[in-house]
């Protein structure tokens, strides 16, 4: 599809982001990605697929090509999906997404927070969103793979 991200590893090539995700806490798992408990374990994963499915697709750029309305489009779909988002989060935050440990869905909330500030959804409706992402953008992981800060990153969108 001619689409980020992928990854070549392990001899194979992966795409998709929770694909790569799941493999790399499968063969890698220091450190973990997704928690112990089996039931905060299946909320990282529902947290993940709210934004990775149901949020972010509807503004990726090859999609907004074929609507008129871009900003006011990404802005409705983002909007939409962090009011969802913020109610989740409310009951499985402690520091990030699920309690007090990095895990996959908040390497899935980082990007998709960019993605609201690019196209300047009001996060104050968030704030569980918004506290979780200032703590994860103080981790030096989340600093140095932040979307603003890749190679292929247009100049106007780097920090």
């Amino acid at each position: 599809m001619q689409q980020v991200p992928a990854l070549k590893i392990d001899g194979i090539i992966l795409s998709q982001s929770l694909a790569i995700i799941q493999y790399l806490e499968e063969t890698r798992p220091n450190p973990r990605l997704l928690p112990q408990d089996l039931k905060k374990r299946a909320q990282a994963r529902m947290i993940s697929d709210h934004i990775v499915s149901g949020i972010q697709p509807l503004q990726n750029l090859t999609f907004l090509k074929q609507v008129g309305e871009k900003m006011e489009w990404a802005q409705h779909n983002i909007t939409c999906g962090f009011k969802a988002l913020e109610q989740i989060l409310q009951h499985t935050a402690g520091r990030y997404c699920i309690g007090d440990e990095v895990s996959m869905a908040d390497l899935c909330l980082v990007p998709q927070v960019h993605n609201a500030e690019r196209f300047k959804v009001d996060l104050a409706p968030y704030p569980t969103i918004t506290r979780i992402n200032k703590a994860l953008l103080e981790l030096e992981a989340f600093q140095v793979s932040h979307p603003c800060r890749q190679p292929d990153t247009p100049a106007e969108l780097r920090t």
